[in-house]
């Protein structure tokens, strides 16, 4: 049984993720931020290429063990945010084809009962930024293998639709966490 209060917004590359968390800090709850996101721009500022780092075995092990430590530091009687949750690491080694024991299903219960919900934040048109190689469509396959990773390990999973603008999916979070 879950003894936090802790929820993961998830979605795959350009749904608004990060956009969503912020506004949410915004409005005074703590959040954490995207562990990958971290990893890469520190890579970038060693002169490494995205396409050189992203979808390696050596980044998506940099990423499960940065997240397991900001997860390990959250508090548990406050309410948290993070943007992605620990699971979508499953999803992107099925996706770059990784066999990665810290994904593996013997470590199945690391992943499980780690967040109250799951936000799940449907794609928004395509957005390319420096810290991101995918296109659309492996951004909407890589939705499709995120929201399948989470529902496998048991989550339920909010649907957060499109738009018009983040304020309406921080007034569905908001509605939903009240619930709790």
């Amino acid at each position: 049984m879950n003894q936090n209060k802790w929820y993961a917004i998830a979605g795959g590359p350009s749904s608004g993720k990060t956009t969503l968390v912020n506004e949410l800090a915004k409005i005074g709850f703590k959040i954490y931020p995207e562990a990958v996101r971290i990893l890469l721009e520190r890579e970038l500022a060693q002169g490494k290429k995205l396409k050189d780092v992203q979808g390696t075995v050596d980044l998506q092990k940099e990423i499960y063990k940065l997240q397991l430590e900001m997860e390990n530091a959250a508090p548990k009687d406050e309410v948290v945010f993070f943007d992605r949750g620990l699971p979508e690491g499953i999803a992107y080694c099925r996706f770059y084809g990784l066999d990665i024991a810290e994904y593996s299903e013997k470590n199945r219960q690391i992943f499980e009962d780690r967040y109250c919900k799951v936000f799940f934040c449907q794609q928004l048109p395509f957005d390319k930024d420096r810290a991101r190689v995918e296109d659309e469509i492996a951004a909407q396959k890589l939705s499709r293998l995120i929201r399948a990773a989470y529902a496998e390990l048991g989550y339920e999973i909010i649907d957060l639709p499109p738009g018009p603008t983040p304020a309406n999916r921080v007034k569905i979070i908001l509605f939903t966490i009240s619930k709790n």
